[in-house]
């Protein structure tokens, strides 16, 4: 099983606004990082972790390599899996929050 990328996600400009970057060419007004791009990033570091642990663990039942890094590399993945899935709940639930919202 080869674990797979995850997409760029979009941004969703604010309501108000044309969307895109600005005019310096940072996604936020502030000239920080914007949430998409937090995300994506997060998203983009478990599936790495995640990768990491799977080679390891190829390499361990090849007898090629250590079985303290194998569970070491299991370990943050899980717990990196874990964070994105505990996010991923949260966004949902504020979604569902903002769609029960009255306009």
């Amino acid at each position: 099983m080869v674990i797979t990328g995850i997409g760029p996600l979009g941004l969703i400009a604010p309501v108000g606004t044309t969307g895109g970057p600005g005019p310096s060419g940072d996604t936020t007004a502030e000239g920080g990082v914007s949430f998409a791009e937090m995300v994506s990033d997060t998203a983009g570091r478990t599936v790495n972790r995640m990768r990491e642990a799977e080679q390891l663990s190829v390499e361990a039942l090849q007898g090629k390599g250590d079985m303290r890094q194998v569970a070491d590399a299991v370990m943050s993945a899980e717990q990196s899996f874990q964070a994105a899935v505990a996010i991923r709940d949260k966004i949902v639930a504020a979604y569902l929050e903002v769609s029960r919202m009255a306009i």
